[in-house]
């Protein structure tokens, strides 16, 4: 085990952070047997499961049950449906794409359980593209070797999982729903295990101000942090709550140097580059689709042997170089090819952003550049969602299963929701202990001033974004610093997720800073190539103080 030195980043950035968010005391209490924070597929998902193990369940969501990731996800779902595919096919392609830092055994998991939870979401209530004759249409995506793709709508399978998912927790009554609620910090007992959370409500919902929930165990589904970064497919809610309030309860997070920039982010000019990007999925790529440059020469053919189809950091490189070459901000995804017809009726949503942006992709090519997409770390949970904090479980894409390794493989998020969420579920099925009383930990408790959002985004974006080095890290980091002096006095939910922002990307710069190796996602100009003494994972946590710390521990998994 290595720990991270003072001299790779200057030494604020390792601390002090707020080891608990500044806010009112809780006003109001109700009480579940499990609190799920998120309303995604691995929060509703969650849910569903701890109901059918028993328990009474209260869902905490940050706007409405529909506004996190899950239905902005466009290409599909991942799974062996297809008689003349296999389990094993799958796996080794994950590991592929994970550049040796998965978990064989969370991948095993992965890919063996994963048909069964697709079916169960059919039984739930979702519709999937199907051939005349009813069988399920299935697709390939970038880094698959085999057509195991399910999707519904063409390019809208993340808002069908969310609708029949919805639907399926409005029709149980032991689901309680708190919706526009921010969550704040984890309630623990005596002995340490989490008892709840507080969170405040921001009046649109069944109750107002500081509040808690009480529960005997606690499951954090909120998501990624793609906010942290200028440009983002993630929705505006995703601002790596879930991450930032486990490293405040002492829990472990890891990989979080690995952030996934998707390929083709819609290019809506320098003007409209802050915030969430419309996606052009990449299933648009595994129908035939090319990426161009401005000369209209593809670029992809002879850098990989599956062209545009090569798994996502791969195509997310090249980008970066034509455009850094050239001296653009874009390139440009060519489906004129496709035809009207096909293009109408496989991807539908994609030709409508296009088209109300101004740009028709049946007659012209489609700007477009890479966006912070995914997080393939998070909270380290073991096979069965447990973290290192007793009675918090994880899953989706706040969690670390070992599934994503590296660099995720297109289309194993939402299935990594519905398989994690399940075993969650068989785990809250056993005995859990009594509601613990609340204790409130003697600790630092501040927030960062709001005004530092922009700021924090750009500098992420410049130097810890698709390219980085060590001099980048240590300029970011230095800026970080200076907005974390901004301060605030006023509790209030635009300083709590700014302050969520900036912890969370103070462990990301540490992580990628001691990281001294290309792998994956995670792009080093000075270390340009793999190293296999890299084969290993960085823990992060912070101490009593709130310094950040971030560890090298074993070797290959």
């Amino acid at each position: 085990m290595t720990t991270l030195s003072q001299g790779e980043l200057p030494d604020t950035v390792l601390g002090p952070l707020p080891r608990r968010l500044a806010a009112a005391d809780p006003g109001w209490t109700i009480a579940a047997d499990v609190c799920v924070v998120g309303s995604g597929v691995a929060g509703l998902c969650a849910a569903l499961h701890a109901r059918a193990a028993g328990r009474s369940v209260v869902v905490v969501t940050k706007v409405n049950i529909d506004d996190g990731s899950t239905r902005w996800a466009q290409g599909g779902i991942a799974a062996v449906l297809d008689p003349h595919d296999t389990p094993a096919a799958h796996l080794e392609d994950t590991l592929v794409a994970g550049v040796g830092l998965c978990d064989p055994e969370a991948v095993r998991v992965l890919v063996t359980e994963g048909p069964d939870r697709v079916r169960e979401l059919i039984a739930f209530g979702a519709e999937f593209d199907r051939h005349p004759d009813g069988s399920l249409m299935l697709t390939r995506e970038g880094g698959h070797h085999a057509n195991r793709i399910v999707h519904a709508g063409g390019d809208a399978t993340g808002a069908e999982v969310q609708r029949a998912l919805h639907a399926a927790v409005r029709r149980d009554p032991g689901i309680r729903l708190v919706e526009h609620a921010l969550v704040l910090d984890l309630l623990t007992g005596a002995d340490g295990r989490a008892a709840g959370v507080t969170l405040h409500v921001l009046g649109e919902g069944s109750e107002d101000g500081v509040g808690a929930v009480l529960a005997r165990a606690v499951v954090l589904a909120t998501g990624g942090m793609g906010q942290v970064f200028a440009s983002t497919t993630n929705p505006s809610v995703s601002t790596g709550d879930g991450v930032a309030l486990a490293l405040r309860a002492g829990a472990i997070v890891t990989d979080l140097e690995f952030v996934q920039f998707h390929p083709t982010a819609l290019y809506l000019g320098p003007s409209a580059a802050l915030g969430q990007q419309p996606l052009v999925s990449e299933a648009m790529r595994g129908e035939g689709a090319y990426l161009v440059d401005a000369t209209g020469s593809r670029f992809m053919v002879g850098q990989h042997d599956l062209a545009e189809l090569a798994p996502r950091d791969v195509v997310a490189k090249a980008i970066t170089r034509v455009m850094n070459t050239a001296g653009t901000d874009h390139v440009y995804l060519d489906a004129r090819h496709l035809g009207a017809e096909f293009l109408e009726r496989r991807f539908p949503s994609i030709l409508a952003r296009c088209r109300q942006a101004g740009i028709d992709p049946v007659s012209e090519p489609i700007p477009v550049a890479p966006a912070a997409h995914y997080a393939s770390g998070g909270l380290w949970t073991d096979l069965h969602g447990r973290t290192s904090v007793p009675g918090l479980y994880a899953c989706g894409e706040v969690a670390c299963t070992g599934v994503h390794g590296a660099n995720r493989l297109a289309s194993n998020s939402l299935l990594e929701g519905l398989v994690f969420a399940g075993r969650i579920g068989a785990d809250l099925a056993g005995d859990l202990p009594p509601q613990a009383d609340p204790v409130v930990p003697e600790v630092p408790a501040w927030v960062v001033s709001s005004t530092t959002r922009e700021g924090l985004q750009r500098a992420m974006t410049r130097g810890a974004g698709v390219i980085r080095s060590a001099a980048s890290l240590r300029a970011t980091a230095t800026t970080l610093d200076g907005l974390r002096s901004t301060r605030s006095a006023d509790p209030r939910p635009e300083n709590w997720e700014v302050t969520n922002l900036h912890t969370v990307a103070a462990a990301l710069l540490a992580a990628a800073a001691l990281r001294a190796e290309t792998r994956g996602c995670h792009w080093r100009e000075d270390f340009p190539d793999p190293d296999d003494s890299w084969r290993s994972h960085l823990h992060a946590g912070l101490d009593p103080a709130g310094t950040l710390t971030v560890d090298r521990c074993g070797g290959e998994t």
